[in-house]
């Protein structure tokens, strides 16, 4: 009963360290990561599928750098790279923000990359002898076949995301996990804390994969 105490003591007046600071900055770092991951990951599998092959091997070495380390590792790495390459003074949450993204850029162009090889080969023929050009035929008719098909993994993707935004609490950035933090530190009440992080972790993730569901349902209904 002491622990369930605890809880409600800790929500009680701590309430909009855990909801409003760390849930917000948890979801802002999720879609901000998400959407440039999609746009980089997109652009990183063109690359990789065009016939400049100087481009394809530094993309290829890229994504195999990236899907080969962890995460927290490639999160220091840019923690401390962006600030120094940048000529302008960025903040700790951009820098993350930058990191988290080339690492879901990376996954996702594989997801693009299935995407654009599921489509018939045919279509690229047909856009060809409509008079298209390779790149018209591209943007217009394989790209958005190939987004319908991946949209449920790219949604997928950002339920990860959001589990994955927990690592950036080693640089205190203002998510959920650096709210555990911060509430621990004056609490002293560890396992409760954790308790409440567990419980707005799993509510997120349950509320988007719901959402993808109904995504996926709609879409097949358009078939």
């Amino acid at each position: 009963m002491e622990f369930f105490a605890n809880i409600v003591e800790i929500l009680s007046k701590y309430w909009k360290v855990f909801l409003i600071t760390g849930v917000s900055k948890t979801l802002i770092l999720s879609i901000i990561t998400v959407t440039c991951g999609a746009i980089l990951g997109l652009l990183i599998c063109l690359g990789r599928i065009s016939k400049i092959k100087p481009l394809k091997w530094v993309l290829t070495a890229l994504v195999a750098v990236i899907r080969g380390t962890p995460m927290l590792l490639q999160l220091y790495v840019f923690y401390f790279l962006v600030p120094k390459v940048l000529p302008f003074k960025v903040s700790e949450f951009f820098s993350i923000v930058v990191g988290l993204s080339i690492n879901s850029a990376c996954y996702v162009s594989e997801v693009f990359r299935s995407g654009i090889e599921s489509v018939d080969h045919g279509q690229m023929e047909a856009g060809r002898c409509l008079g298209l050009s390779k790149r018209q035929t591209m943007q217009k008719i394989i790209i958005p076949q190939a987004i319908k098909t991946i949209l449920p993994a790219l949604g997928n993707e950002f339920i990860m995301i959001v589990n994955d935004t927990s690592l950036a609490s080693t640089f205190f950035v203002g998510e959920v996990m650096t709210s555990y933090l911060i509430v621990k530190g004056i609490t002293y009440l560890t396992f409760e804390c954790l308790t409440i992080v567990a419980a707005i972790y799993f509510v997120l993730t349950l509320i988007l994969t719901k959402l993808l569901g109904i995504l996926e349902k709609r879409l097949k209904e358009n078939d």
